[in-house]
């Protein structure tokens, strides 16, 4: 009986021992297999972000302005349906508001919206905003929103929100169209009483 009992006892121990090993290795398979297919999901996610880098990459910056606009690229958006949806009928400075702490303005504007060939603020003011707006003295359309129909002064900064560096080139278009005659200006008139003049010339003369 003895011998009978080892050879089936050692048969059980070779049966679990397959089994053991069978499961080990089907288990080692296994782990391969979700091993490669985790690697080829990071793979495929990492192609995703490199495409979603290149893709917000390519897209244009909003606050670059290396670009050099030419004036009359300005003056066709200023006739453009762009420009109207944009505008409507105002100025482009009406619907502008300042940011500032406290319950009053300050009395100047900041010094400049553009440093290094960006805007640098996050409330440029409204020529530094929109890169079409080409301040020149052939442009007319735009430097006559910003002259007052009553006197024809050039309005204050603090009325238009322009920084101090547009405001600047503001006035040096405004002059140079001037000159140039793009745009004109009236002289104020005045007075004089030419009977003192006339009246000192006959006493010239009766004294001659």
């Amino acid at each position: 009986m003895l011998p009978i009992a080892r050879g089936i006892y050692g048969g059980l121990v070779n049966i679990t021992r397959n089994s053991r090993g069978a499961l080990h290795t089907a288990s080692g398979f296994r782990c391969k297999a979700e091993t490669s297919t985790s690697t080829e999901e990071r793979d495929a996610e990492s192609t995703e972000v490199d495409g979603d880098d290149s893709s917000s990459s390519s897209a244009p910056d909003a606050k670059d302005r290396s670009k050099i606009i030419p004036v009359e690229t300005s003056m066709r958006y200023l006739k453009s349906a762009a420009y109207k949806q944009t505008y409507g009928e105002d100025f482009v400075w009406t619907q502008y508001r300042r940011n500032h702490k406290g319950m009053y303005a300050p009395r100047k504007t900041r010094k400049t919206c553009i440093r290094q060939n960006r805007i640098t603020t996050g409330n440029p003011c409204p020529i530094c905003r929109d890169e079409y707006l080409v301040l020149d003295y052939r442009n007319t359309e735009l430097l006559e929103q910003f002259i007052s129909p009553h006197n024809g002064d050039v309005l204050s900064y603090s009325k238009t929100g322009l920084c101090q560096k547009s405001h600047l080139r503001l006035r040096v278009a405004v002059q140079q169209a001037r000159d140039s005659g793009y745009l004109t200006y009236d002289v104020p008139f005045r007075e004089y009483d030419y009977s003192e003049y006339y009246g000192q010339q006959q006493k010239q003369k009766q004294k001659a």
